[in-house]
């Protein structure tokens, strides 16, 4: 009897696996159930959900076809990425298939859904409004929209004049009874006699956007100045009291009265429009008159005037400027470096004034200062190497100058190691041209290197003993890239001729490539 249903049994798979006008996957033989009507077109396409002998990739497969809670698990936002422990769970705890075409897998029951798990907790009000009001039939909830307008657009009284950010005055608890609104969040927070102006005295006819800001836009008709004084009211005005004056130019104005200013009337600086006038605040705006050198001296009347008394002239070259006098510097007169207006812009770097005294030629640079001081041009010269960008280490400290230095232009002279040692690489390349990092400038055949440690590559078993170049091949620039991958230096060794795939190591161990260890 066993014996011949086995043959039946082998028959009915050997029809199934043969049989090409009806070709069914093997799984498929042994589904469960049908699927929902929305997976469907997956019925015969197994993987799309299911990863052979891995059952923990199945939650995997799930958000790489639904995207959007993918996107709420990662994020940690929505209904699924507030669920405790959602990234260790697996999707079919809660949403299981194979329950037939009209089954309802999201086992989803709204009366007793915990809505503050969402992206949108109902508060007020809208604990008490119906699931539909909000989600509408056929489509998915989490489309809903979460903005005031998008669902009270008809309850709108002021027209979309004040926008569309209902929340900023009313709130969930009753959209008409409640009204909040902290004027003091705009850009004109009410202040002294503003906070009891009626609302429409500012805004008539319901209008709240572009609205002048400026006092002289409402306060037109309270100017007893008629317009002499200027239209910036504030400058003597304030909010608590439009009668009450205050002004003090020390604190209200960029220029503060000192010395004789402080005795001059108004109309002395302003002559036509009082507060209107863009004045300049520089003295020779006003004392140009005054000025007996003609121009010869510039503009800045302030660095040797004072304002208390035209006459008294003060000047510290050492204080007043960011170029103190220093050796032979103080014996120099003002026109050597000052020939046209003395407050003319100078460089104060050495080789502005010095070009004709440079022997270099300007093959050292313009850095005179390294070499020479203002003591005397060609009385004291120093240099450091250590203060440049190759300072001198080991042996390169006993090297003479000129034999890196070939010109004069010691600018130009190469900095990196393979530049001057490119004779001396025995690698020809191979191993890069970084040597720092085996050599130091204190002996060049002093070298140390760690594979295991200075690479990405620890050398383990048969790999200690092979030749560095037998995997060094190729020249390269800078630093050493070689392949890791087994593959990529065994492929010749490769007996499976790739029908194993290139992932040697699954098998094979480094100790020898013939051992094998298929628990890997």
């Amino acid at each position: 009897m066993f014996r011949r249903t086995g043959s039946i049994v082998f028959a009915l798979f050997a029809m199934l696996w043969l049989s090409s006008a009806h070709a069914l996957n093997f799984e498929s033989l042994f589904m469960p159930g049908k699927l929902i009507q929305g997976h469907a077109k997956y019925e015969e396409q197994c993987e799309k959900c299911h990863s052979r002998f891995e059952k923990g990739h199945q939650a995997g497969l799930c958000l790489d076809c639904h995207k959007p809670v993918n996107e709420d698990v990662k994020a940690g936002t929505g209904f699924h990425g507030r669920i405790t422990g959602i990234k260790t769970r697996e999707c079919a705890d809660c949403h299981t298939e194979h329950q037939g075409r009209e089954a309802d897998i999201t086992r989803l029951n709204p009366t007793t859904f915990q809505h503050d798990q969402t992206d949108f907790p109902l508060k007020g009000r809208h604990q008490f409004v119906s699931c539909a009001d909000c989600h509408h039939k056929h489509g998915a909830y989490r489309k809903a929209p979460s903005d005031c307008y998008a669902c009270h657009k008809k309850d709108d009284a002021h027209d979309e004049k004040l926008g569309k950010k209902c929340s900023k005055c009313h709130a969930p608890t009753g959209w008409r009874k409640e009204s909040k609104f902290d004027h003091s969040k705009t850009h004109f927070p009410l202040k002294g006699a503003h906070k009891d102006a009626s609302c429409r005295a500012c805004h008539p006819n319901e209008r709240y956007t572009k609205v002048a800001m400026a006092c002289y836009d409402c306060h037109r008709i309270n100017d007893k100045h008629r317009g002499t004084m200027g239209t910036k009211c504030k400058d003597c005005h304030n909010e608590k009291e439009w009668k009450k004056q205050h002004f003090s130019h020390d604190k209200d104005t960029k220029f503060p009265l000192h010395g004789r200013h402080q005795k001059l009337r108004c109309e002395a600086c302003h002559e036509k429009n009082a507060y209107e006038e863009d004045l300049g605040k520089q003295c020779f705006d006003c004392h140009q008159k005054d000025d007996e050198h003609k121009g010869r001296y510039g503009k800045k009347c302030a660095d040797c005037h004072g304002e208390e008394k035209w006459d008294r002239v003060k000047f510290d070259h050492q204080k007043d400027t960011h170029f103190p006098l220093r050796g032979r510097h103080k014996d120099v007169h003002c026109s050597v470096c000052h020939k046209q207006d003395i407050h003319a812009k100078l460089g104060k770097q050495c080789i502005d004034c010095h070009r004709l005294n440079d022997v270099h030629e300007g093959k050292l640079g313009k850095t005179c200062q390294r070499c020479h001081d203002e003591q005397g041009w060609a009385k004291r010269i120093r240099f450091d190497h250590g203060l440049t960008r190759f300072p001198l280490l080991g042996l390169h400290a006993m090297a003479p100058c000129e034999e890196c230095h070939l010109t004069q232009d010691f600018g130009g002279t190469e900095r990196t190691c393979f530049g001057c040692h490119k004779a001396d690489d025995e690698h020809k390349q191979r191993l890069g041209t970084d040597c720092g990092y085996c050599h130091n400038p204190n002996d060049w055949a002093v070298w140390h290197f760690d594979h295991d440690k200075q690479s990405d590559f620890k050398l383990k078993g048969r790999h200690k003993r092979v030749d560095c170049y037998a995997c060094h091949v190729k020249p390269m620039e800078k630093k050493v890239v070689a392949p890791t991958n087994c593959y990529r230096c065994h492929a010749d060794d490769d007996i499976h001729r790739g029908s194993f795939g290139h992932r040697c190591e699954k098998c094979h161990v480094a100790s020898g490539f013939k051992d094998v260890e298929f628990s890997r």
